[in-house]
């Protein structure tokens, strides 16, 4: 059996040093200026956190709209929707994010306008940008991608600053439409790569800031002569697509110089019989040098994965005070709902781990990992089993509902769940048979909203959505790459529309957000998050489905929005208790920010679909 984990120090990786970055710039891992927002998640360390109390509970009831930038433009088709997931930076009193077709700068008092990069062909990511604060004469740069372009521009004019790459630009080959990692002259992206059966793999690559050129490459699939290739068994390593970094951000211990890189499943994820073996480093949590990419450890969260269910989002880094020790840990959540808390020097778990027996697939030829390493503590975060009592009843809901999700189990027939990690159902020929029921489901669980960690009272935050997929495996058509396809029925998921609202079919909560106390690893509290509007008032508070995360400031609250009932929240994060709320236009489906603006004010920032929208106090 292949182990989680491993301490081998042996490089997995191409090793490229073009140029090595000789002289660093000033750090700009840390958001220790309060003023500023300066990455992503506030910092390098992922945490979403901010010392900034200006808004504390007493008077976040006045919170109001200071202003609000739309992400569409006169120039575009104002029909195409931004569907934004942007955080917005701020760094020397600038704010800086990608609208639908463009690169901004912005007044971040005012909302304002103070330079504006079109972006004509590829559209830049959705997500953000970074920035950078340049060295030895090179002015700062803001860095975004657009599909497989990283490109660069001069913060202060958003022009294209053609001193980086070639004219400005470094061609990816694979696109990555996340934010790229800036730390210390290193610039680290990812790669989204194609679901077919060809096409670019998915590692992780880092480039300087200086001048682009490539500085290392990290093996996802270790390729022959490399720790790793041997699980993957033959050669089924070879030309293997997935086990790619897509997540929006990376995180790094600026104290160590250790980057850590989540990577997703394998492709096709829903058969493996081609590729027998626990296939690291798919679906794992792997520690390399941020300035040479020489490994130092992995932890694989998932053996052999069939499910997608892979971390979405980076360690978010934190120190634990446990059994008589200060241990400098990660948490890594995974959408299969578990959250596993790693000592980041070794990723050794800290709570310990189980490898349990998990059920086998039927599929001709699959060769399921007969274990999976389910964490001891804390319990999942997300629903990881169903059975025929958990359907959703009248008292729970309405009868329109449950009669709608009665008539959906009757349409799908056998249901089969076996707990976590159940395995998809065989039809072989077309025949019907039994349908898998998911859980969590292919979107469900905790998505790339990521952890948020309070230094306050050690607890960190997780958002998690409880939503079931059907499936099943079936013959591929003659020709096909593979010859297993899954399928289902259409829409696969376990839910119903009701006045034209998603409405899941297990009994809620469907939406859950979860503070953990890193003391203990215990869960400290769980809440329903969001409501379904059209219920009687009683039984609105079910929870509602999303993938965004939380923030946390100093005055002790937490700020989210994530769920798809349009609510801006703020919450007390030792109790959980929500004690402000705003109904947006839109879903504010993106990880909120804060910052302290010149005039004096702390501001909190959300994007909203297609709006950017800045709050702050009388």
């Amino acid at each position: 059996m292949i182990p989680a984990r491993s301490t081998v120090r042996s490089a997995a990786l191409t090793l490229i040093l073009v140029n090595a970055v000789c002289a660093q710039g000033a750090d700009n891992s840390s958001n220790e200026n309060l003023s500023e927002w300066p990455m992503y998640r506030g910092n390098a360390s992922g945490t979403g956190y901010s010392a900034l109390d200006q808004i504390t509970a007493e008077n976040v009831d006045n919170l109001e709209v200071a202003w609000s930038y739309s992400l569409r433009n006169d120039s575009t088709d104002n029909a195409r929707n931004p569907n934004s997931q942007v955080t917005p930076i701020v760094v020397d009193g600038v704010m800086y994010f990608p609208t639908l077709d463009r690169v901004v700068a912005i007044d971040p008092l005012s909302g304002a306008e103070l330079w504006s990069h079109s972006v004509p062909l590829n559209s830049p990511s959705r997500r953000g940008v970074s920035y950078w604060p340049g060295q030895g004469g090179i002015s700062p740069r803001i860095f975004y991608t657009a599909f497989d372009q990283l490109v660069a521009l001069d913060a202060e004019t958003g022009e294209i600053d053609r001193e980086f790459g070639e004219s400005g630009m470094v061609g990816l080959g694979i696109p990555y439409i996340s934010v790229p990692f800036v730390y210390e002259g290193v610039i680290v992206v990812g790669a989204n790569t194609p679901r077919g059966a060809s096409g670019g793999i998915g590692n992780a690559r880092a480039f300087s800031a200086i001048n682009g050129n490539k500085l290392w490459e990290f093996e996802s699939v270790p390729q022959p002569g490399n720790p790793g290739n041997e699980t993957w068994e033959g050669d089924s390593w070879m030309g293997r697509l997935g086990a790619n970094a897509w997540p929006f951000y990376f995180t790094v211990d600026r104290e160590r110089d250790q980057l850590y890189i989540p990577l997703a499943s394998p492709i096709p994820f829903g058969y493996g019989g081609d590729r027998a073996g626990s296939n690291l480093y798919a679906n794992s949590v792997v520690a390399v040098n941020i300035h040479s990419g020489e490994y130092d450890w992995h932890f694989q969260t998932i053996h052999h994965d069939l499910w997608d269910h892979d971390p979405p989002a980076p360690p978010t880094l934190f120190d634990v005070s446990y059994n008589g020790r200060i241990i400098p840990s990660l948490g890594v959540t995974t959408k299969s709902g578990y959250l596993y808390v790693l000592d980041r020097e070794t990723g050794e778990p800290v709570y310990g781990v189980e490898e349990r027996v998990v059920p086998q697939s039927e599929v001709p030829g699959e060769e399921t990992f007969a274990t999976q390493p389910i964490p001891i503590r804390p319990a999942p975060l997300a629903r990881v089993s169903y059975d025929a009592s958990e359907l959703v009843t009248a008292q729970d809901t309405s009868a329109e509902h449950a009669n709608s999700c009665r008539e959906l189990v009757n349409s799908i027939g056998s249901i089969y769940n076996a707990g976590p990690f159940t395995p998809w159902t065989y039809r072989p020929d077309g025949s019907d048979g039994q349908t898998t029921l998911l859980f969590p489901g292919l979107a469900g669980g905790p998505n790339w909203g990521g952890l948020a960690h309070n230094p306050n009272n050690g607890y960190v935050y997780v958002f998690a959505a409880d939503i079931g997929t059907f499936g099943w495996m079936e013959d591929s058509e003659p020709g096909s790459a593979f010859p297993y396809v899954r399928s289902g029925p259409r829409p696969a998921g376990f839910d119903v529309r009701i006045n034209g609202k998603s409405m899941p079919c297990q009994k809620p909560p469907w939406g859950k957000l979860t503070a953990v106390d890193t003391s203990s690893g215990n869960i400290a509290w769980q809440i329903p998050l969001g409501i379904t509007e059209g219920l009687t008032v009683d039984k609105q508070l079910t929870g509602r489905p999303g993938r965004a995360g939380a923030i946390i400031t100093g005055s002790n609250l937490l700020f989210i929005a994530a769920t798809d009932d349009n609510y801006f929240r703020a919450l007390d994060a030792t109790s959980g208790e929500i004690i402000w709320e705003d109904v947006m236009e839109q879903r504010g489906n993106a990880n909120p920010m804060t910052f302290l603006g010149s005039d004096g004010k702390q501001y909190v920032v959300i994007t909203a679909t297609d709006t950017v929208l800045s709050y702050a106090l009388p």
